[in-house]
Formats: C-alpha cells, sequence, structure tokens
C-alpha cells in the first residue's frame, strides 16, 4: 500500500503567512500536521510553528517510548503543543495572545491504521470512493449552531461571523481537543486532506472530491483545488487568508474515486 503525499502553503492577500505545516516519518508510522495561527504584533506565525515544531518532536518522543499513534495519545501530542505555546507566551508580553487552531494525522502503514486529532477549525477529512467518510467538526460558533439545529451546514462558509473559535491552542482553560476515539482502517484508494479554514471555505466537499477523479497525483489534487480557490476569492483577494493543505493518498486515490453525476 503506497502512500504519497502533497502540501500547499500561500500567503493570500495577507501581509505575512501565519499558517505552518510539517511532516513526520519513523519506519512504518507516518504523521501529517497543519496548524492556523492568530495574534496581534506577528504573533500568530509563532503560535503556528511552535504547535507544528512542538507535535514533530513529541511525536518522535512517542515513537521512541512505543506507543501507538491512537487518538488519544494523538491528542496528548496536542496538549503539549498547547503548554508550548502558553511557555511562550508568559516569556513576551507582545505574544500573551497569540493562538492556533491544528490538526494531527497518524497513520501505521504495519498495520493500515489511522488516528488524529484536532482543535479550532482546522480540518481533516478522508474522502473514499467519492464519498466524505471523516470530516472533523469545528470547536466554533457556526458549528455550535449547526449542532442546534439552528444554521444548515451549507451555510457555514457564508455565515458572517463564521471566524468565532471556542477553542484554539495557547488558552490555558476552557481548552477543547478532539480525536478519533476507534481504530480507523485505511484503505487503498482512500484521500486524506488536512486545511485550513482559508482553504476549504472556497472549497465544498463536492468539489473536493470530484477533484480527486481528475488528479493523477495529490500535488495535482490540490493544484486543481488551489485553481478553484483562487478563482473563488479573486472579488476579495486583497484580503484573501492565508491557505495551507497537505494531501496524504492511500494508492491511487483518483483511480479509486467514482464520480457522482448529477441526475439529468
Amino acid at each position: 500500500m503506497q502512500l504519497q503525499t502533497a502540501s500547499v502553503s500561500e500567503i493570500g492577500g495577507r501581509s505575512r503567512n501565519e499558517d505552518s505545516l510539517g511532516e513526520w516519518r519513523q519506519a512504518s508510522l507516518f504523521a501529517s500536521v497543519v496548524a492556523d495561527g492568530a495574534g496581534g504584533h506577528g504573533g500568530g506565525d509563532i503560535a503556528s510553528r511552535i504547535a507544528v515544531d512542538t507535535v514533530l518532536a513529541e511525536l518522535s518522543r512517542v515513537a521512541q517510548a512505543g506507543v501507538a499513534l491512537t487518538g488519544p495519545n494523538l491528542l496528548r501530542v496536542l496538549l503539549c503543543a498547547n503548554d508550548a505555546i502558553i511557555d511562550a507566551q508568559e516569556h513576551d508580553r507582545e505574544l500573551a495572545q497569540m493562538r492556533s487552531t491544528a490538526v494531527v494525522l497518524g497513520i501505521d502503514e504495519a498495520t493500515g491504521l489511522a488516528a488524529w486529532a484536532h482543535c479550532g477549525d482546522t480540518r481533516l477529512y478522508c474522502f473514499r470512493r467519492g464519498a466524505t467518510v471523516v470530516q472533523t467538526q469545528d470547536h466554533s460558533l457556526v458549528q455550535s449552531m449547526i449542532d442546534a439545529n439552528l444554521l444548515e451546514a451549507r451555510d457555514v462558509r457564508s455565515y458572517p461571523r463564521r471566524n468565532i473559535l471556542f477553542s484554539a491552542l495557547g488558552t490555558a482553560e476552557d481548552l477543547a481537543i478532539a480525536a478519533s476515539t476507534e481504530p480507523f482502517p485505511i484503505a487503498d484508494g482512500d484521500a486524506f486532506l488536512l486545511c485550513t479554514d482559508g482553504f476549504w471555505e472556497h472549497l465544498d466537499e463536492c468539489l473536493m472530491i470530484e477533484a480527486i477523479g481528475r488528479a493523477p497525483t495529490p500535488a495535482a489534487w490540490l493544484d486543481l483545488m488551489v485553481a478553484h480557490l483562487r478563482e473563488a476569492a479573486r472579488p476579495n483577494q486583497d484580503n484573501q487568508d492565508n491557505f495551507t493543505a497537505s494531501a496524504v493518498w492511500i494508492g491511487d486515490a483518483s483511480q479509486a474515486t467514482v464520480l457522482r453525476m448529477p441526475a439529468p
């Protein structure tokens, strides 16, 4: 079972890129992490970098201890990232308000199992044969409104208060981190996508799936989605958010994707 990866991170219309990403491999273990920072005085880029660097370091420590990449263990890794950001806040007053969302995916190729954990509205998807089989739920105002049946999921991307979050790394109290609870067997043709809100806000899930069927590689998949993102963001490109995404394919997802054509 071949694992292929690709990534993209661009500044958009902002003055700096506050997103960060990284990959980690050790023997049969693989992980990908994406983070989206926020905060004044340049703190966002620092927070997201701390989050990614801490996750990568903790993954090495976990692997050396022989600990499996389960959802609960990845949650603990993000807790360590939270502690690292808080520590940096305490050493620099100008960074006191910096925060970061994050998502981490772990795969054990030897067992064929995947797990993940996330905080905020940076998302993880898994697409399988033309369907969305995994989509993390944002820690956000709009997600709470969806859960309370006050907002339709299709209206999330256009809701004016979409960016209000209930949780982010760098928080001493009321921190929420979600993680997969059951072993997730990967399958040949699975396509995982980790992405910040600046990426998914311009791309609905149907478009993400349709692009898989037209892409021979994960890099080509990202290229197709970025082209659509840029076109969709064009009317407001001067204020376009940073966008970052990491694609992880198990085998050839393009050949495994069954495009669902609309009814005539």
